[in-house]
């Protein structure tokens, strides 16, 4: 009987089902605990949404608690899904801050522990995981996690996602970029230095090529620098420590990790045009810094209140910062009522004399 030759097999292909949680975090501050206290049983305060996986979430903060049988008792916590979305699975973490320093946090966490019937499953759009017994009410006052009336908590979502893999299984990690490092270590060192800036006596070697390529102002500086003056610069209307911070930005591309930054939000109001972010601005503005311009405004666009918003609108017209002044101004018009409250009222007339001083003060002190 004949039997036909069997055709060769082709190479066998290969894929994989990879499940895996897209993680994301967000911070959400408490100011004025006992002021929300007596809001209601059921009542929350809600945190800005934020995205994760693909979702909206938001983090519902109850000073009375959410169940009614409490009477109060208890704080409640819960995190929404505050978007469409139907069977959305995710794991999840709620952390209150220990604000005493020691660390000790209070964490409900899904991460980093088996979970006998898998990830929590959000129905749809409101559904909400959490905790109606939080924490108790009365403890929580005397507690190290409730700190100048304010509370501190930390949420991470993790959404679960499938897929399949087809690609190949093995791969090669790609580290981040360290060029900033790199060129921050060029300026530590002030190996190759070729111009010294003199910004009230303090002295700031650096690199010609590096500043005139991110400023184009300092390009032009030098293009028309005459040739017996080019050993050092003087500096003036600027404080040291605001070109020591300009000059970390030019280098590394970031921020100085500076307590001025981290502590912006503690300034008082009239000392705004003296603080670090607001001079950076300026700085960033004198030397045609457009990505230094939006990191200032981002980090001045979080002290907006109704006590500061016609300050910081009057920095952010002074220097040409567009986006920090959209904001103050869609901050203005959805506190109308707040404004009109306030102990010192910041209506229009009042907004524009607060404009003008404030303006007035950020001419005479860069």
């Amino acid at each position: 009987m004949y039997s036909p030759n069997k055709s060769p097999l082709a190479s066998p292909t290969s894929s994989r089902s990879v499940t895996e949680t897209i993680n994301g975090s967000h911070n959400f501050v408490i100011k004025g605990y006992s002021l929300a206290k007596g809001i209601g049983v059921g009542k929350h305060i809600a945190s800005e949404n934020f995205s994760v996986g693909g979702y909206q979430w938001a983090i519902y903060f109850y000073p009375d608690g959410k169940n009614p049988e409490d009477n109060s008792a208890y704080v409640s916590v819960f995190i929404a899904l505050a978007s469409d979305g139907t069977d959305v699975r995710a794991l999840f973490e709620l952390t209150l801050v220990d604000q005493s320093g020691d660390g000790k946090h209070k964490v409900h966490s899904h991460f980093d522990r088996s979970l006998e019937s898998g990830p929590y499953t959000l129905k749809y759009r409101g559904s909400m995981w959490g905790y109606k017994r939080f924490f108790r009410r009365t403890s929580l006052e005397t507690s190290v996690f409730l700190k100048d009336d304010c509370l501190k908590i930390n949420c991470t979502v993790g959404v679960v996602v499938s897929g399949i893999d087809s690609s190949r299984l093995h791969s090669i990690h790609v580290p981040e970029s360290d060029i900033g490092a790199h060129f921050g270590t060029l300026l530590e060192n002030e190996e190759g230095s070729d111009i010294t800036f003199n910004v009230s006596g303090e002295k700031f070697r650096a690199h010609k090529l590096v500043l005139a390529a991110r400023s184009p102002v300092f390009e032009n500086d030098f293009v028309n620098m005459m040739e017996e003056d080019n050993d050092e610069i003087l500096i003036t209307e600027m404080e040291p420590r605001v070109f020591k911070a300009l000059l970390h930005f030019i280098y590394r591309d970031t921020l100085p990790e500076d307590d001025e930054f981290l502590e912006a939000s503690s300034s008082s109001v009239p000392s705004l045009p003296d603080s670090l972010p607001a001079k950076l601005l300026a700085a960033a503005d004198k030397y045609d810094l457009p990505r230094l311009r939006l990191m200032c405004e981002s980090v001045l666009c979080k002290d907006i209140s109704v006590n500061s918003v016609s300050h910081i609108l009057a920095l952010a017209d002074l220097y040409h910062a567009a986006d920090l002044k959209s904001v103050c101004l869609k901050f203005t018009a959805e506190n109308l009522v707040g404004l009109r409250q306030c102990a010192r009222p910041l209506f229009l007339p009042h907004i524009l004399q607060l404009v003008e001083e404030t303006r007035d003060c950020c001419r005479n002190a860069i």
